[in-house]
């Protein structure tokens, strides 16, 4: 039974905590084993083959944890491994491209759609693919934001500084036809605030975490098994790949809550 096992979340870094807030909520009785691979983020330069293999070690490792449902929380590896992780492995893997394109599609009043991504992302052109495919008209225009992964992986998610870059890196956006932006990279939720403010209130933003955390729950019986029903915040199970406690210090300030003791691992 998947809705008894618990589920497995990756990421290049903190980045995944925007889908696990999500999940958090909506799917409170799932135990969460989460793995960062803060050793090798940020995801953004790398190449598709590095990418499937990052995402096959990771995944390995969580259904080593008895996962039985895997969140590809990082858009540079859905949009370059998720078919790959798909026929090589049974259990459900879902990632967070085609939900955020759903999304956006469902929100558009012109059409038009801005995404926001990571380097890989952009250059895998996975989102436009896929927006085509739901709708050949759609116009979909993307912009790399290799800055914006950095911030965040940094805590730098408000200020000055920050404001200034996603202002100086967003302007290409200014002057398109875009009435929706996808925030194609989970890490860039913790930037929203800022991003909405350079482009305006006319134009709406798409978080991802939302449709996939609402495909993730499908999986999920309306009546929680009674083994699953007292899940406690430290039954849940957070890795990384590099410093622990730059993450627990950094991820609990993101979510606002504390953390179980995060360690680390070797993928």
């Amino acid at each position: 039974m998947l809705n008894s096992k618990p589920i497995g979340i990756f990421d290049s870094g903190l980045g995944g905590l925007s889908v696990v807030e999500k999940i958090f909520v909506k799917i409170p009785q799932a135990k969460i084993v989460y793995l960062g691979d803060t050793a090798r983020v940020p995801y953004g330069g790398r190449t598709a083959e590095e990418l499937r293999s990052f995402a096959d070690d990771i995944t390995h490792f969580l259904l080593s944890k008895d996962c039985g449902i895997i969140v590809d929380a990082c858009n540079s590896t859905s949009a370059v491994a998720l078919d790959f992780l798909q026929q090589k492995y049974s259990n459900p893997i879902i990632g967070v491209i085609e939900p955020g394109v759903r999304a956006a599609l469902d929100t558009t009043r012109n059409g038009c759609i801005g995404v926001i991504a990571t380097e890989a992302t952009v250059k895998s052109g996975a989102h436009k693919k896929a927006a085509q495919e739901l709708d050949p008209g759609i116009t979909m225009i993307s912009l790399a934001c290799p800055d914006f992964v950095p911030l965040v992986e940094t805590g730098e998610v408000t200020g000055e500084r920050t404001f200034n870059i996603v202002k100086r890196t967003l302007e290409p956006l200014k002057g398109t036809n875009i009435d929706t932006l996808i925030l194609g990279c989970t890490h860039y939720p913790y930037l929203s605030e800022l991003i909405k403010e350079v482009i305006g209130e006319g134009i709406t933003l798409v978080d991802p975490a939302h449709e996939t955390t609402k495909e993730t729950a499908k999986y999920f019986l309306q009546k929680v098994p009674e083994e699953n029903s007292k899940i406690k915040a430290e039954d849940h199970e957070f890795y990384v790949t590099g410093n622990p406690e730059h993450f627990q210090r950094l991820g609990e300030v993101l979510m606002g809550r504390k953390l179980p003791l995060v360690k680390k691992v070797n993928t």
